[in-house]
């Protein structure tokens, strides 16, 4: 049987126990002194992360920037590139309009 966290209230609180799993998890070597400190912070973070969805979010777009903008969009054509001259032209050795390579398997 799995120990999950238990909740005070609305509010979810870490137990030392939970954080060393969390540290466990993470690869994380952590003394019970170091790991003290740190159930606080977690408990801390998830009060202020349950604060945050009591806020009233109903009828507010989703966002993906805080600055609105919008992207140039090409048309969305099939097209060789016209330039396949060029591009071989970076390529050690090309043949018949195609890159050339070592025969790998006899």
């Amino acid at each position: 049987m799995r120990d999950f966290p238990t909740y005070v209230g609305m509010v979810m609180s870490i137990d030392l126990e939970t954080v060393k799993k969390i540290a466990s998890l993470a690869r994380i070597t952590l003394s019970d002194e170091e790991a003290d400190p740190l159930k606080g912070e977690l408990n801390n973070i998830l009060a202020w992360v349950e604060q945050l969805s009591e806020v009233d979010t109903d009828g507010v777009p989703a966002m993906t920037s805080a600055v609105e903008t919008s992207l140039f969009q090409r048309p969305d054509e099939v097209a060789d590139g016209g330039y396949a001259e060029r591009v071989l032209a970076n390529a050690p050795s090309a043949e018949f309009g195609y890159f050339a390579v070592p025969k790998v398997i006899e």
